[in-house]
């Protein structure tokens, strides 16, 4: 069974943006730590996608590029329809428990991201996502704070 770290739009977002914070140097420096021991990371496509558009919103061009760099040097995971449809699933799911992730007509990237992992574990991976919002994912997946990620 291979390991498979996700990068939920917090720990991406801190991983591209070149203004240096201590955060996001940090964020660097654990993600190059588990490479140099090979484990698989990658960014999901929803994931990409709201970071995205909040550099075309703000006219980030040179954001733009570090991102699309970033994905194609660390790898991609898409969407498909049966991530959409598991997505779907656990949409209702939580619904129905009372502890909705988003607004009812959001589009709820926290469950598209859940279901990624969802699909990718069922075919065999141990799927960790990283992300600054536990509370949300790790409802429906294994979800840890990026930082406390180690293996």
């Amino acid at each position: 069974m291979s390991v498979l770290i996700l990068l939920d739009a917090g720990p991406l977002g801190l991983i591209t943006n070149p203004r240096g914070s201590l955060e996001g140097r940090q964020c660097n420096l654990w993600l190059e730590s588990l490479l140099v021991k090979g484990i698989e990371v990658k960014v999901p496509e929803i994931a990409d996608y709201e970071v995205r558009r909040e550099l075309l919103r703000a006219d980030k061009i040179q954001g733009v590029k570090r991102l699309n760099e970033f994905k194609n040097l660390i790898g991609y995971v898409p969407l498909t329809t049966a991530t959409i449809l598991k997505a779907a699933e656990f949409w209702a799911q939580v619904r129905k428990q009372g502890k909705p992730t988003a607004h009812d007509q959001a589009l709820d990237g926290d469950v598209i991201l859940a279901a990624q992992a969802a699909i990718l574990t069922s075919i065999g991976n141990q799927v960790v996502i990283a992300t600054t919002n536990v509370s949300h994912l790790s409802r429906l997946a294994d979800a840890q704070e990026w930082r406390n990620i180690e293996f």
